[in-house]
């Protein structure tokens, strides 16, 4: 739940269409729904984007604001539906399954780094195919960023499954390093935790949407890698 909202979008990642009935209509932040599979961004991965359908007449969710309640942001354009109003919501199905590609590509992409070069992650930002994650990371080889490329793309080959589970606060935390951030963002009032788990690579904390599988990401192409200072490596990707 998030306020008046059931989180469809943590539950099965392959949603994209469903029924819902408009619980609040808020003038200045949106729409809120009773139920909803719009990711409302956060972790790096930005919101989900769509439509809500209803009385023949279309609105454009054209992205999220979070308070007490899960606000669905509309064109500002387009009709409003009231609240009590049955409507149909539908994401845009390219955006999520490239951004889901995307995040999970980057989690492969953590675990390896932090398995061959015991970096952990100190920022990061994706749009769908295209993403940047920066590493506390002093010293790198000159062949860093191909043998990052190779080992990622190994693994995306192993087509590794993804498992999505969640664990009571404390249990998560007694997993080895189940934080891969350099600053533990997580808040400190949440009790149950998110864990995705690249079987055999990678578990993770974490919020967002992924594949069931590595094989589903496609391949990633390191493009670029820069210095930033003293110990901060940024890598820029692109999944194709």
């Amino acid at each position: 739940m998030h306020g008046h909202t059931h989180r469809l979008d943590l539950e099965d990642a392959t949603i994209r269409d469903w029924d819902a009935v408009v619980v609040a209509v808020d003038p200045d932040r949106g729409i809120v729904l009773d139920r909803s599979a719009f990711y409302p961004g956060g972790g790096g991965q930005p919101p989900d984007e769509g439509v809500l359908l209803w009385g023949g007449v279309r609105t454009r969710i054209v992205g999220t604001t979070k308070g007490d309640d899960l606000f669905l942001v509309p064109h500002p354009d387009d009709p409003v539906p009231a609240a009590g109003a049955a409507v149909r919501g539908a994401l845009d199905d390219e955006r999520r399954t490239n951004l889901m590609r995307t995040h999970s590509g980057l989690h492969v992409l953590t675990g390896v780094v932090f398995r061959d070069f015991g970096a952990l992650v100190t920022g990061g930002n994706m749009e769908p195919l295209t993403a940047r994650m920066d590493f506390d990371l002093a010293e790198v080889p000159p062949d860093f960023k191909d043998r990052v490329a190779e080992a990622v793309n190994e693994e995306i080959r192993q087509d590794r499954r993804i498992d999505v589970t969640t664990l009571p606060r404390d249990e998560a935390f007694a997993i080895p390093d189940i934080i891969r951030t350099a600053t533990n963002l997580l808040p400190p009032d949440i009790e149950v935790v998110r864990i995705v788990d690249i079987v055999g690579l990678d578990t993770q904390a974490d919020g967002g949407t992924h594949v069931a599988s590595t094989a589903m990401i496609g391949r990633m192409e390191v493009v670029k890698m820069e210095s930033k200072g003293r110990g901060f490596r940024r890598l820029r990707v692109r999944v194709t």
